[in-house]
């Protein structure tokens, strides 16, 4: 298991928040604390200053393009790029010219 960014931590976290309270929402957030205190402890990625950048660069390299970037995005990518790190995400698409590998995990499950 990899890293993870301190912007996913806070995807996860929003993703349990915006569902409606109930045993449902309950369960899910217990598992995603469970999975940040065990299984991530120690390894969160920042968004530090040679993360700031690379920011920089992905944003202007995609204007260019014609293909701007979400900040949101282009931070996640630039922590990425920064520390020369595979990225695993389901929007592919939304990190291409960022210039860092991405791998979509639930088209490689399962070891193939």
């Amino acid at each position: 298991m990899g890293d993870l960014t301190l912007w996913a931590q806070a995807e996860l976290r929003d993703g349990v928040a915006v569902l409606t309270k109930g045993k449902r929402r309950d369960a899910l957030a217990e598992a995603v604390n469970g999975m940040l205190r065990e299984d991530f402890r120690g390894r969160f990625l920042p968004f530090d200053s040679a993360a700031a950048l690379e920011y920089a660069s992905i944003g202007a390299e995609r204007r260019a393009a014609g293909r701007p970037i979400s900040q949101f995005d282009c931070q996640i990518a630039a922590i990425a790029r920064a520390r020369g790190a595979l990225m695993a995400t389901r929007n592919v698409s939304d990190f291409e010219g960022c210039g860092v590998a991405v791998i979509d995990p639930w088209q490689h499950a399962g070891g193939d």
